[in-house]
């Protein structure tokens, strides 16, 4: 990936989108990349290094790497260095932008797209956020007053603060390419008796409370649900033997790896998923319409994961377990309750695909190019 500062070629505008180097961050702003790509407009990306593990692939014309940091202490010590290395980044953005004169700059969230669209707003560049999830991030709070426009994936997310909703519009949240493509494989819930495939994945942050509960669960099934499982589990490199041996000993067929590339066309074969409840993973489950028990990350400041678990379980699509309740007991339970009442997983497939935005995408670059001044309704 280059850091290059460098024009725009030919006279296409230029739009940066500005986006904290994890997959949920990443995936939405690859959606909008594309959707831009096909309306004629450049993409440039603004993000920091860990992008290194998402990004490769990042359709975007340039990348460039902006110093940032996120707040990790509240002692002085810590606070001046995260301030430092904001500011640090927000000049280094200013002096880009003003090189590179981007119609708009779009954020979607984390610390690292405080510089890009700081400095842009400094400059008078269109600028507007994408929120993910049900109730928005430090990063963007700390922005949305100084943005044009804040895009949400969630209707009515900020209906409190009116100020803000002014401002907003509902979009839903964009989906990558493969997500649309999977969300074509229609969902045919298990026979009886049938294979029943459970995917079952957590990020970084879920990984390992899935190999401590999913297989003790699995044991616990009946008989007659166990024999006809077929388990897709994500696992970190460290639990991968022991997830692997449980499912061995129980007979049950298993693939276990600690990164499924083809996540989406996983998502698309599954007939149930376990998994946490990130912004992207409840609009790729929404999208493609499948069924799943949803378990939030218990520990996030803004008790994001909640929120998102909570508008899909809401709508009929999911059952959401608190981690304080999600024992292989309560698991074991909910699993073998509805696999086995294929009408109710089928209800559950179309309930969860209602609640999904597949032209997030569309609508957000619809909204991009209105705020820049390139089509008109601005």
């Amino acid at each position: 990936m280059a850091d290059t500062a460098g024009r725009p070629s030919g006279n296409l505008p230029l739009v940066v989108v500005a986006a904290g180097g994890t997959g949920g961050h990443l995936f939405p702003a690859e959606a909008l990349a594309v959707a831009l790509a096909k309306r004629s407009v450049a993409v440039d990306l603004a993000t920091d290094e860990r992008a290194a593990l998402y990004g490769k692939e990042f359709p975007a014309r340039h990348t460039h790497i902006i110093p940032s940091a996120t707040v990790r202490g509240r002692d002085p010590v810590s606070l001046a260095r995260t301030g430092l290395s904001l500011a640090h980044g927000t000049l280094r953005a200013f002096l880009l932008f003003g090189r590179l004169n981007p119609a708009a700059v779009v954020g979607f969230g984390g610390y690292p797209t405080i510089p890009p669209v700081l400095a842009a707003a400094w400059r008078r560049i269109p600028t507007l956020i994408h929120e993910q999830n049900g109730v928005m991030g430090r990063a963007n709070r700390l922005l949305s007053s100084r943005v044009r426009a804040i895009a949400t994936s969630f209707p009515g997310a900020l209906a409190r603060e009116p100020a803000l909703a002014a401002k907003a519009t509902h979009t839903g949240n964009p989906v990558r390419p493969a997500v649309i493509e999977a969300a074509k494989v229609l969902y045919v819930p298990p026979g009886r008796p049938g294979v029943i495939n459970l995917l079952v994945f957590g990020g970084s942050q879920g990984a390992r409370i899935m190999a401590d509960i999913v297989p003790a669960a699995v044991e616990l099934l009946p008989v007659a649900v166990r024999a006809h499982l077929n388990v897709t589990q994500q696992a970190r490199p460290e639990d991968i033997e022991r997830v692997r041996a449980t499912y061995a000993r129980l007979g049950t067929a298993a693939e276990i790896a600690p990164f499924f590339a083809d996540l989406p066309g996983r998502i698309a074969q599954s007939h149930l998923v376990v998994s946490r409840s990130g912004a992207s993973t409840v609009a790729e489950l929404a999208a493609i319409g499948r069924p799943a028990i949803l378990v939030p990350l218990p520990h996030a400041l803004d008790q994001d994961q909640r929120a998102n678990a909570a508008v899909l379980e809401q709508a009929g699509g999911a059952i959401r377990i608190d981690q304080t309740a999600f024992t292989p007991d309560k698991l074991a339970s909910e699993i073998a309750r509805i696999v086995v009442e294929p009408d109710r997983l089928a209800i559950m497939a179309q309930r969860a695909r209602a609640a999904g935005a597949p032209d997030a995408a569309d609508r957000l670059a619809e909204l991009v190019l209105r705020v820049a001044g390139l089509i008109g309704g601005a």
